[in-house]
């Protein structure tokens, strides 16, 4: 909780009532503060320049503590078995002091029956001398995503509780970037979950060879989340929009209910299958003749093959139905679905199968149905990927398989109402980080003038 920091500034003011410290800390400990009355009327509202100041004579009011050093944050991580008052004492805190914190925090929350690894924040100025224990000025516990309880001294030095919610509203937010490092790491600095970027990883799989990414490759992924007055995500809703490697994928609610993904002109662009079940793999051996690893001599391979660690998640090509789930022979642990039209596909060499999975068991585009191992005959961990069209083998990266369905009439009308809110909201945020990355360069000029 790196917000408690009684030295940081905010920008949010709550009217001088309870005392100095007590403000300073909930200011600074969660960028909020609740109201306060200073008597019978509430105080005129003050212009920034007037907040700046009271907010300046506060903080030197709180950091002035004869005696004793400036304020410093201490974070603090509730051991096994620890009780929750010695776990403020390690914060430097005097017994009875550690005493009256817990107390106070009592009126708000169980103080007994608490779990290792809970962690607040004390704020506590150590003696000038060094010598003794230090003071306790504030201390800040985050009891849920959007909630936290403080503490803070008030004029008479007595720690005053208080409880502080913010207010958490829903909407749609927009991570234009570009990958440096790996797809994940740089949609997480966007705040983009991994499961979002999962979501977005699977729709491209059908365009887009993720081996061939490349530093400085831009993306675009628009998510619905639910955020706090600070900034906090509280959670993720579904992947709304997705742009990467010039194709943009929109999720559109079809009249039915059923929840599906098109291109700009309201195609379907869930391909019959999947052109890579497994995520992150490179494929290490192609369909034709080869020398056999193992056997030694130049046989077919039927299928190809995607080298990933043991453990890896593989993923059903397409919607269908289970036919094989068993041992057989070279092939290790196997899998064989049955997909419409006459296709069929399966995965060898797996190392388990996907929860559930059996013989007669419907599965959907995407769903975990096993995972990468090297049973049979193997010379490592690989999944082994086959297609099948009318019981013969295919090329599964030649093959020509169905394309998905296109929107039309009032569907077609409703999707692209929502594709233009997208547009709206994207090219918003192309305009700001435009301005944002413009300006250094204004005051730069301005300063040569």
């Amino acid at each position: 909780m790196q917000e408690f920091d009684p030295r940081r500034q905010t920008f949010r003011f709550a009217p001088a009532a309870a005392g100095v410290g007590a403000l300073a800390i909930a200011l600074l400990a969660w960028k909020l503060t609740s109201p306060q009355v200073a008597g019978p009327e509430a105080p005129p509202a003050l212009d920034p320049a007037a907040i700046a100041a009271l907010q300046h004579q506060a903080f030197a009011a709180a950091e002035a503590q004869p005696g004793f050093t400036r304020p410093e944050n201490v974070a603090v991580k509730i051991l096994p078995g620890e009780t929750f008052e010695a776990a403020v004492r390690r914060a430097g805190v005097a017994p009875d002091e550690a005493r009256q914190a817990v107390t106070a925090l009592g009126g708000a929350m169980d103080v007994v029956n608490i779990k290792a690894g809970l962690k607040f924040d004390a704020a506590v100025a150590k003696p000038a001398g060094e010598q003794g224990h230090a003071k306790l000025i504030g201390l800040s516990l985050r009891t849920g995503p959007a909630s936290a309880i403080t503490l803070s001294r008030s004029f008479d030095g007595a720690l005053r509780l208080r409880e502080l919610e913010e207010e958490v509203k829903q909407e749609l937010t927009v991570a234009d970037g570009e990958v440096h490092g790996s797809l994940y790491q740089s949609a997480a600095k966007l705040g983009a979950t991994p499961t979002i970027t999962g979501q977005m990883v699977k729709l491209f799989s059908h365009k887009v060879d993720f081996r061939e990414i490349q530093p400085g490759d831009p993306f675009v992924l628009v998510f619905g989340r639910k955020v706090t007055e600070s900034g906090r995500t509280v959670e993720t809703g579904e992947l709304e929009y997705a742009e990467f490697k010039g194709a943009r994928f929109y999720r559109f609610e079809r009249p039915g209910g059923g929840v599906e993904y098109f291109d700009e002109s309201g195609k379907n662009i869930k391909g019959f299958l999947l052109r890579t079940p497994v995520d992150g793999a490179r494929m290490t051996s192609r369909f034709g003749m080869r020398r056999h690893p193992i056997l030694g001599y130049n046989r077919m391979h039927q299928g190809i093959d995607f080298g990933a660690g043991s453990g890896t998640p593989v993923f059903a090509a397409g919607d269908g139905v289970v036919v094989e789930a068993r041992r057989w022979g070279g092939y290790g642990n196997w899998v064989r679905v049955r997909h419409a039209n006459g296709w069929e596909t399966g995965y060898a060499h797996l190392f388990r199968y996907g929860k559930g999975i059996k013989a007669g068991q419907r599965v959907r585009q995407g769903q975990v149905i096993a995972y990468v191992g090297s049973t049979g005959a193997s010379t490592g961990p690989h999944l082994h990927y086959e297609v099948w069209l009318n019981g013969r083998r295919v090329n599964p990266v030649g093959a020509k398989v169905p394309q998905g369905t296109v929107l039309g009439g009032s569907e077609l009308a409703a999707f692209k109402a929502k594709k233009a809110e997208i547009e709206r909201l994207v090219a918003a945020k192309a305009e700001t980080r435009h301005l944002a990355q413009a300006a250094p360069r204004l005051t730069t000029a301005s300063l040569h003038r």
